[in-house]
């Protein structure tokens, strides 16, 4: 295993190695990390290769090529969400799209976790062998609780809830991607109609302190609880109501998918990810990017309907099955298979 980070240790590997791989394509530390990577896999003569992240990838693949035009070596790469995709920035498509079909290339096969990448490598003619399409990357639900095995009530007394609170949560880091500003946009026409309402907001980031100054300069910052990065997520996700998710883009969008293993209904963007995994009107609702009535509507409708929340919490947790570890690792070992 290969990759940043020298103060974690990643078990079930028999080497690892720190390398300074940079997310920007700019950056020195990427030739110094290609040249270390090169060594490595000259080296140690792998069979197979297997990356992830856009710079990784790029990085490895490089590496790999000497290699791999050996016949020594088979070379995957996973896109967890291509930076290019419907609606993104013209930037995105001008520097990473060329990047991605000039590597493919070098590339036996790309697997990806959605279907509007797995659509794009092939009707843009990428020069890879195989495309795959897996269910993402596993959902681990250790830290998660399932459906009814604790009791809502009781967790809302721990936690200091009233039970007439309708609880929105968000699990996502503050950052520019996951739009957190936009809920708290949304917050002042929902308490019109909702009054008892609470917003979890659970992760950290650089936006948090911004964040949290904007909501009380819209003066609903009682109406938000900013947790920060929590242990006990699960019981968090089983004390609330109904998951959100305002994320202007996601591969696939895991921390949704734990909201919906926990029982909640949904509501989120309209995003090639979320739309993996939201069946619009059985499991939850997708609403278009910034647009505040649509949210709030879903939002309140499922307020004044108990039964419907429960029916759809009940069709969330069965949904999301197939995205959880065991399942995932079942169809990456098919995958393995082919090339080992």
């Amino acid at each position: 295993m290969a990759a940043n980070g020298k103060d974690v240790t990643v078990p079930y590997v028999d080497k690892q190695f720190n390398l300074c791989i940079e997310r920007s394509p700019f950056r020195f530390a990427n030739i110094k990390a290609y040249r270390a990577l090169k060594k490595i896999i000259d080296a140690e003569q792998y069979t197979l290769i297997h990356c992830h992240t856009a710079m990784g990838a790029v990085i490895a693949r490089l590496a790999a090529k000497e290699s791999r035009d050996k016949g020594i070596a088979k070379v995957l790469y996973t896109a967890h969400g291509f930076h290019f995709f419907r609606g993104a920035p013209l930037k995105y498509w001008v520097l990473f799209y060329p990047m991605e079909k000039y590597l493919s290339r070098y590339t036996d096969g790309i697997i990806t976790i959605n279907q509007e990448d797995f659509e794009l490598v092939q009707h843009k003619h990428f020069s890879n062998k195989a495309t795959y399409k897996i269910n993402g990357i596993g959902l681990n639900t250790d830290r998660l609780l399932q459906p009814g095995s604790m009791s809502k009530d009781v967790l809302r007394v721990e936690y200091g809830y009233s039970q007439e609170k309708l609880i929105l949560i968000y699990i996502a880091e503050y950052i520019h991607r996951k739009n957190h500003r936009f809920i708290v946009d949304a917050i002042p026409s929902l308490i019109k109609e909702i009054p008892q309402l609470k917003v979890l907001f659970v992760g950290r980031g650089l936006l948090m302190d911004q964040t949290k100054a904007y909501a009380k300069q819209l003066h609903v910052e009682t109406y938000i609880d900013f947790m920060g990065f929590r242990s006990d997520v699960g019981k968090l996700i089983a004390l609330s109501d109904v998951g959100i998710s305002a994320s202007r883009q996601e591969g696939l969008g895991l921390n949704l998918a734990e909201e919906m293993f926990g029982g909640l209904p949904v509501v989120a963007t309209v995003d090639r990810g979320h739309k993996e995994m939201v069946e619009q009107g059985k499991n939850g609702y997708l609403f278009y990017q910034g647009n505040l009535n649509q949210f709030s509507a879903y939002i309140i409708k499922l307020a004044n309907e108990d039964v419907l929340r429960e029916q759809m919490g009940t069709n969330a947790f069965e949904s999301v099955q197939k995205f959880t570890l065991p399942k995932v690792k079942q169809e990456m070992v098919a995958i393995y298979q082919r090339y080992l």
